[in-house]
């Protein structure tokens, strides 16, 4: 238990955002009644790129736009594509056929195909308790989508297999946004949802979806702000200090909370597989958080910018004169350094292991 209460910061921050965006499923489930999968996608997301965009002006007094090189333009495109795009259209698509608390753990889906992704294909590190805690989880999906005659329950039919493919949408997203992590976490988030929003909205008007009534616009961004907007900028810190797989575990406990929500609020039936589910699903999530990786080894020189505080990975002098003030931003150099403690693969922990 000791271990639990003393979490890192960066794993709250991403139960936070599992909490925004696990509450945003229900509550996208209720406006499909007045609004068309696609034209809600798009609500959603414009409300993030909105909303992020005017605090991002508060908060830097006017619009800047951070450096980055011309690969890591390309993963964030990639980025958004797959996940501002392709994946909210998926699920809203799902959710047309699908209850709300089904749907919510089968979202645990997103979190098993980012961690493969990480492995096999970006080669993250890992070990056999986070592999047994995602085969927990997959159990717990193919649970849920057992075919069953019982009301209320999810048979593996397309309703199933769209919200599969927005996880896998949302997969390829994670481990692409990890690539440029280290930038500003409100612009990337911003800018998805800018985008993202832009486009789903304009296929929807295209395919000739109705306008509905501003109170109906209005919940839609507001429910996409937070679940999309706030929750997406959270996540990005997640991946910057916890690394693609860890922070999709984490992640994953959000169609708990948004299963809850549904079952709770919305009066969504709780079948015996469902329970099953979430017991599986919930101990897979339990082995990462009790996951504990720690051994000697060595950081090799690194340039890079991010937002960071002077400690044991932040040993640098300054050409430019410093106010003293902390956390703060600017290109600084890591020197090589070899120690042991505690940690996740993050941004400065991408080394190999023997």
């Amino acid at each position: 238990m000791s271990r639990i209460a003393n979490l890192p910061s960066t794993i709250w921050t991403a139960l936070l955002a599992a909490l925004l965006f696990g509450a945003s499923t229900p509550f996208a489930k209720q406006l499909l009644h007045d609004l068309s999968p696609v034209l809600l996608a798009g609500l959603l997301y414009l409300g993030s790129g909105i909303g992020l965009g005017l605090i991002r002006l508060m908060r830097d007094r006017g619009w800047h736009t951070p450096s980055l090189s011309g690969r890591e333009w390309l993963w964030l495109l990639l980025a958004i594509g797959f996940g501002g795009v392709l994946g909210p259209l998926a699920l809203m698509l799902g959710l047309t056929t699908t209850s709300a608390a089904s749907a919510s753990l089968l979202l645990n889906l997103e979190a098993v195909l980012t961690a493969v992704l990480a492995w096999v294909v970006f080669r993250e590190n890992t070990d056999r308790r986070v592999v047994l805690g995602m085969a927990l989880i997959v159990a717990g999906a193919v649970f849920l989508a057992w075919p069953s005659s019982s009301p209320g329950t999810v048979g593996l039919g397309w309703g199933a297999w769209w919200i599969a493919g927005a996880c896998l949408c949302w997969a390829l997203d994670n481990n692409f946004t990890r690539k440029v992590s280290a930038s500003d976490a409100l612009f990337l988030a911003g800018l998805k949802g800018t985008v993202a929003g832009v486009v789903n909205t304009g296929i929807a008007l295209m395919l000739g979806a109705r306008v509905p009534a501003a109170p109906a616009i209005g919940e839609a961004m507001a429910v996409g702000l937070f679940g999309y907007g706030i929750s997406l900028v959270l996540f990005v810190l997640a991946l910057r200090g916890l690394g693609s797989a860890r922070s999709g575990a984490y992640f994953s406990t959000a169609p708990f909370m948004g299963a809850a929500i549904a079952i709770l609020a919305f009066g969504d039936h709780a079948s015996p597989m469902f329970l099953i589910a979430a017991v599986l699903m919930g101990a897979g999530v339990w082995l990462h958080l009790t996951e504990h990786h720690e051994h000697l080894h060595t950081h090799e020189a690194m340039t890079h910018t991010h937002c960071h505080v002077h400690d044991a990975h932040h040993q640098h002098t300054h050409d430019f004169e410093w106010d003293g003030q902390e956390p703060h931003t600017h290109p600084h150099t890591h020197e090589p350094i070899t120690h042991s403690h505690p940690h996740y693969p993050d941004i400065h922990h991408q080394h190999s292991h023997d």
